[in-house]
């Protein structure tokens, strides 16, 4: 049977995102209703720029006081897309406590009082969705809570910012180097005019930390997360990742150790082997690499932005929440029980790419070689990089030799084997006091084997 009284839906945020989900409620109205069990109305929409017409909205609905339209009492769920932390921590909580459900986009706030909105919902009663949070249209935070929360997850490796991946596969694909490939990207509208939340990495950190909280079970915030951004990769960085049947991702990785007794999160440029599925993601999509104990891997992949995509996840979110509501229930609420430290980066262990220019005198790559075996970080392969060399084949070195060159120069890249982040970071130090090491050029982690 049809409940004739329709759930009254808040909006708050009528933007890119906003404005496709109030489009998506009038235009799929009759469907929506048959999937809930009861019509959904948009009662209201806050807004700042309340003159701006915005097609299919009727302007009666609009309000500049959103703080109002969340304590009238009769909506049963606010919808929030305006981003940020305040005035949107405030109004979610606001809602909760005037007898509304939440349906929520906002990565930041999420990653950053996470816990503190689940605990306003739970002492209301109400539900806080949020899958639009993290890799827009993708379902992942509903598998990760639900479909998985009978298995054991390991670990979540992900490319989650459209964005970034674009740069770095028009940077693989064509050659280009990162200012270029920005620029295209800026051209094409997939990287905001000031870009440096995607491009170091404070989205994606946002995403880590809602990933390993779900994933873990365990309280993860926005500054647990280890972030390197990914301004620094060079063409050069792709030829050597070539050599190596890589290529290079911005990866989001949520691990727990191998003793099952912290986890980490993190995000920075990786290269990643060409036979991994995450290195065939191209363009702005994204995608992520789910390994737990009974199912394995899971894939999951798409449009990881726009207003469309997300909008779709929100719409998918007001669906449960509006059932919820319905039968007088709430869905999942934050699981924390296993409540396990989280280890700082130091601890991670990884294998590693480094690049050094160095004098070109006998003796460098014996000296190289022992700071490497003082600090426990065990070398895989030597070669020297041809940086003026038309062909980018490895050159064998003599023990106790260094790479001859044009030009006096000349150029070490070592691959390591599996090693601590912390003893990487205590090479490189001591790497760089030394006289014949003019420089270290680039160093980048090698995942996903």
């Amino acid at each position: 049977m049809m409940r004739t009284r329709p759930l009254k839906v808040a909006l708050l945020g009528c933007g890119v995102v906003g404005s496709e989900v109030a489009r998506i409620m009038t235009t799929h109205a009759a469907d929506l209703a048959a999937r809930i069990g009861a019509p959904v109305e948009l009662a209201g929409v806050a807004v700042r720029r309340p003159g701006k017409v915005r097609e299919g909205i009727d302007p009666a609905l609009v309000t500049t006081d959103a703080t109002a339209l969340v304590k009238r009492g009769d909506i049963d769920v606010v919808v929030e897309v305006i981003g940020g932390i305040e005035p949107a921590r405030a109004l979610i909580t606001t809602a909760f406590e005037h007898g509304a459900s939440v349906v929520s986009a906002n990565k930041a706030l999420l990653a950053q009082d996470g816990a503190a909105l689940h605990a306003a919902a739970e002492e209301h009663g109400r539900d806080l969705y949020y899958e639009a949070a993290v890799a827009g249209a993708i379902p992942l935070i509903r598998p990760l809570r639900e479909s998985l929360a009978g298995d054991k997850v390991n670990r979540v490796l992900g490319i989650v910012n459209g964005t970034t991946n674009f740069i770095l596969d028009k940077m693989d694909s064509t050659g280009a180097g990162y200012q270029e490939a920005l620029d295209e990207a800026t051209a094409l509208g997939y990287a905001e005019a000031d870009p440096t939340a995607d491009v170091e990495a404070f989205d994606a950190a946002a995403k880590a930390a809602i990933l390993a909280g779900i994933a873990f079970h365990t309280r993860v915030r926005l500054d647990d997360v280890y972030r390197e951004g990914m301004t620094e990769v060079t063409a050069a960085d792709f030829r050597s990742a070539a050599e190596m049947g890589c290529t290079i991702k911005l990866l989001a990785i949520c691990e727990r150790a191998a003793d099952g007794g912290s986890v980490t999160a993190r995000v920075h440029p990786a290269m990643i082997p060409l036979s991994h599925p995450l290195a065939s993601v191209r363009g702005a999509y994204n995608a992520v690499f789910v390994e737990s104990d009974a199912a394995g891997q899971l894939m999951f992949y798409g449009p990881g932005a726009g207003g469309s995509p997300t909008a779709s996840a929100v719409l998918g979110d007001l669906v449960a929440v509006c059932r919820n509501r319905l039968n007088g229930a709430t869905g999942p609420g934050e699981s924390a029980y296993a409540a396990l430290p989280v280890s700082s980066m130091g601890e991670v262990v990884t294998r590693y790419h480094i690049s050094l220019d160095v004098a070109d005198k006998p003796g460098v790559l014996a000296q190289v070689a022992t700071v490497f075996a003082e600090h426990g970080v065990s070398i895989d392969t030597v070669r020297q990089q041809g940086r003026n060399q038309s062909s980018g084949d490895a050159v064998a070195f003599e023990q106790g030799g260094g790479g001859r060159r044009e030009g006096g120069e000349a150029s070490l890249v070592v691959v390591t084997h599996r090693a601590s982040d912390a003893s990487l970071s205590g090479t490189v130090e001591a790497l760089r006091k030394l006289d014949t090491v003019r420089g270290v050029a680039s160093i980048m982690r090698v995942e996903g084997e």
